[in-house]
């Protein structure tokens, strides 16, 4: 698809023509901070530059930690406390990374269920949305990773868990665990392992990230609407766009110094208290927690993971259809990646032709209790494992795949959308009107 027609730079001085001719970073920036961007985006647009920031700075707070961390399981723990009390200004970047990992997955929950709400994984945009979904891995894979780093109860533990899960894949499952844990059971070889990658992962997203922009600004971003900015003009592109400079990119600024004034906040007075307890207290192998619980943004998919025990029916047809190679172990780790899978799946999954659920009354309810599902998903994945919390869990994980697989397919052969603007400017306008703003039309003298 062609992009959006508007003004490309052009040097101007011989320093820049030479340059340009050689190099064309100056154009690649200017291109990038002028993009025309469609004029009505809302609030829940900021979560880019609010992911961005947390990249740079998890992975600024992140290399200078590491250069007081020692990936060894006897000074692991101790080297943690070292940085906790001996470093200049250590607590506060051990704080700020630590809960920069709860900002960044913050922010992607908004990112991402702003986009399934608002049809941004849609044609032409599914490679932009399955780019996405694979930061998203990589985000979950070096957050598990980053929290075995301190070695405390939960780290052990939880790697323990998580990395057992490998194991029962049929066949080649031992053969993947064993690589991870770079031996029989988790130790050292394990958290050398975890620290390399933790330290390498960061830079791939952050590659995936200039590619996940790359690919946004050949389509165009999505908006509100759902209505594609017209582009059989540069005149006609205008009255949709206004430049990402400087409208889009105060607003964003304003936006992350608010969100950075609450994180602070955070950091500053009750910087644990998305933690947990039992990490403060050194890994033994030999004193197994009452209650292994993950970091709250892993809550919802170890939740699905839980819920499908040997006693659900689906399980057990399942196990009985493949003779017993996929058990509940092996159905609960299934589930759980493919819990993410149908997210991703999500463009083929949705037949609806109308982009936004702005104009899907059906689709509104229906997304409203996904989201409330998801916080059920979270906040049973912190329980226990008996009676109700069993059952909630399964409910909850049921409704998970079956808004993907069954309700989205559905709602787009019953569902009557409602009528559509016909451009971005003439949603802009009805907007401004609604609101007592300004139009953007020019004043025109009434005929006499």
């Amino acid at each position: 698809m062609a992009g959006i027609p508007h003004d490309h730079y052009e040097p101007k001085t011989g320093g820049e023509k030479w340059l340009h001719s050689r190099l064309p970073i100056l154009g690649i920036l200017y291109d990038t901070i002028m993009i025309p961007t469609p004029k009505n985006l809302n609030w829940m647009w900021i979560w880019g530059i609010v992911l961005t920031f947390t990249l740079v700075l998890q992975i600024i707070t992140g290399i200078t930690l590491v250069m007081h961390y020692t990936p060894d399981v006897d000074m692991a723990f101790a080297s943690v406390e070292h940085i906790m009390r001996d470093v200049n200004g250590g607590w506060a970047l051990r704080y700020i990374h630590a809960n920069g990992a709860s900002l960044f997955f913050v922010a992607v929950y908004f990112h991402i269920f702003r986009g399934l709400y608002y049809g941004s994984y849609k044609t032409p945009r599914e490679v932009t949305w399955i780019i996405g979904i694979l930061i998203y891995l990589l985000m979950m894979g070096t957050a598990f990773m980053g929290y075995v780093l301190p070695w405390g109860q939960m780290s052990f533990w939880g790697a323990t868990v998580i990395t057992g899960l490998f194991g029962a894949i049929p066949g080649i499952g031992e053969t993947i665990q064993t690589w991870l844990l770079g031996g029989p059971a988790v130790g050292n070889y394990t958290l050398t392992r975890f620290f390399s990658l933790h330290y390498l992962f960061p830079f791939i997203i952050a590659g995936l990230v200039i590619v996940h922009i790359w690919a946004f600004h050949t389509t165009g971003n999505n908006n509100p609407t759902g209505v594609e900015v017209r582009r059989s003009s540069k005149a006609e592109a205008e009255k949709d766009t206004v430049p990402f400079w400087p409208y889009y990119v105060i607003k964003d600024l304003f936006a992350l110094a608010v969100i950075i004034a609450v994180f602070f906040a955070i950091v500053g007075f009750m910087p644990n208290y998305l933690g947990h307890p039992d990490n403060y207290i050194e890994a033994n192998p030999l004193a197994t927690p009452a209650h292994i619980v993950p970091e709250w943004y892993f809550l919802p998919f170890y939740a699905i993971l839980r819920a499908f025990t040997s006693e659900v029916w689906i399980v057990q047809i399942t196990s009985f259809i493949t003779g017993g190679i996929i058990d509940a172990k092996f159905f609960g780790v299934l589930a759980m990646f493919g819990a993410i899978a149908v997210m991703a799946l999500a463009p083929w999954l949705d037949t609806s032709s109308v982009r936004s659920g702005r104009y899907r009354p059906m689709f509104k309810w229906w997304f409203a209790l996904l989201i409330v599902d998801f916080v059920v998903l979270m906040w049973v994945g912190a329980q226990s494992t008996e009676f109700p919390y069993d059952w909630i869990s399964l409910i909850a994980s049921t409704y998970w795949f079956a808004y993907f697989l069954v309700i989205l397919p559905l709602l787009g052969v019953i569902e009557k959308p409602l009528a559509r603007p016909d451009t971005i400017e003439a949603d802009f306008e009805a907007h401004a009107a609604a609101s007592g703003g300004t139009s953007t039309k020019p004043n025109v003298a009434p005929a006499e």
